[in-house]
């Protein structure tokens, strides 16, 4: 009988796909201002100072890989890219809002 190695059961937990999505130094906050609503790239990098722009494209692109959010793309001079959620995205926003409130708790407990 073979042995299931560690890496087997990591692959198999639900929370590793979970992980995987949220990875992203920014990808919470990201979700956090889109839950807002749509927002334009240069919006979303002055909400967000302190994420490069590299950085904060990198986790855009992401986000989009994983349905997370909808990259609308307007052909007009100049161009003009707009972010949302996805349905996908909307449905991760419970799980945000008790991540939220588990903060709020941590912080008044640790202090």
């Amino acid at each position: 009988m073979k042995r299931k190695s560690e890496d087997d059961y990591v692959e198999n937990c639900p929370i590793s796909s979970v992980q995987k999505i949220v990875r992203g130094k920014w990808t919470m906050v990201i979700v956090f201002f889109l839950s807002q609503g749509t927002l334009r790239f240069g919006e979303l990098s002055r909400k967000m100072p302190q994420v490069t722009q590299a950085n904060l494209t990198k986790e855009l692109r992401m986000l989009e890989e994983y349905r997370i959010i909808h990259r609308e793309i307007y052909k007009e001079v100049p161009p003009k890219v707009e972010y949302s959620l996805t349905e996908l995205g909307v449905k991760f926003l419970p799980v945000l809002k008790s991540l939220e409130k588990w903060a709020i708790e941590y912080e008044k407990m640790s202090n």
